[in-house]
């Protein structure tokens, strides 16, 4: 090949190149025009949070999706879901694999300087669980030497985490060991098949385990505080942020957002619109 053969292949590599970019860019993020000029939603869910997001009859369902449609039909463009594990939410939506991740994301320091949080959707508690047929764990204080599972990454996890280290501070034995599961369902059969002793479990998933499973378990105690659960945003689409703050803002005021909360949770939540963030939060 010449010199000038090199040279126009070249150049047409690197606007193949230039292009593919251009495209993968603007496969999801950016500005609300942008979002309707694709005439399509993108967002990234994990769908293992009964009764927030979970699948049922093959379909994403829940009290989020409930809010996702609602927020479709307001932009008039289409949704498109995807399922990925938690893990991979938060690079994703930085790597802007999708406009924001729709799916209940606990309120943390850490999070807070790398993403940007939307309003609080909902709230959890980090429980305790052992099966009911489990009576030598009484309490927090008898999981000392046991094994305790909880989901990687998540909220819960830091939280047993330092529970470990407070019970060896007074003297006692920390877990014999702390296994890590994909997701919260994961947790919920290694504590029914024996695989873990105690399984860390929110609130609302364990909730909805009792109720449907009322001789399965039984609480023992809480590790850590409430916590507050958002969605998130890449930090550049500040445009995207604000228009799920706003559209929250208006559910609530409409009262459309406590008769989602009311079908989903048989009750409303107080949640704050303000003051939620932690400091140096984006």
């Amino acid at each position: 090949m010449n010199t000038f053969g090199k040279k126009a292949l070249t150049r047409l590599v690197l606007a193949v190149s230039a292009l593919s970019c251009s495209v993968a860019y603007a496969a999801a993020g950016g500005t609300i025009a942008d979002i309707k000029a694709r005439g399509q939603l993108t967002v990234g869910t994990e769908a293992a949070y009964e009764p927030y997001e979970f699948v049922q009859n093959d379909k994403i369902v829940g009290y989020g999706k409930d809010i996702l449609d609602h927020m479709v039909a307001k932009l008039g463009v289409k949704l498109n879901q995807l399922n990925q594990p938690l893990q991979g939410l938060l690079p994703g939506v930085l790597a802007r694999k999708f406009d924001f991740v729709a799916t209940s994301v606990g309120i943390t320091k850490e999070r807070a300087q790398k993403v940007a949080f939307t309003e609080p959707v909902g709230e959890v508690r980090s429980m305790l669980v052992v099966k009911k047929s489990n009576t030598a764990i009484q309490s927090g204080a008898d999981i000392a030497g046991k094994i305790v599972g909880t989901q990687m990454g998540s909220l819960a996890q830091p939280e047993i985490q330092k529970y470990s280290q407070q019970l060896e501070k007074e003297g006692k034995k920390g877990y014999a060991d702390l296994k890590l599961f994909q997701s919260y369902p994961d947790v919920s059969v290694a504590l029914v098949n024996g695989t873990i002793d105690v399984g860390v479990l929110p609130s609302n998933v364990l909730a909805l385990e009792m109720k449907q499973k009322p001789d399965a378990y039984r609480v023992v105690g809480q590790v850590g505080e409430r916590r507050l659960l958002a969605w998130v945003t890449n930090p550049k689409d500040k445009e995207i942020r604000a228009f799920i703050n706003q559209t929250l803002d208006d559910m609530r005021s409409d009262g459309t957002l406590a008769k989602l909360q009311e079908k989903w949770f048989g009750e409303t939540m107080d949640l704050p619109t303000k003051d939620y963030l932690p400091a140096g939060a984006l």
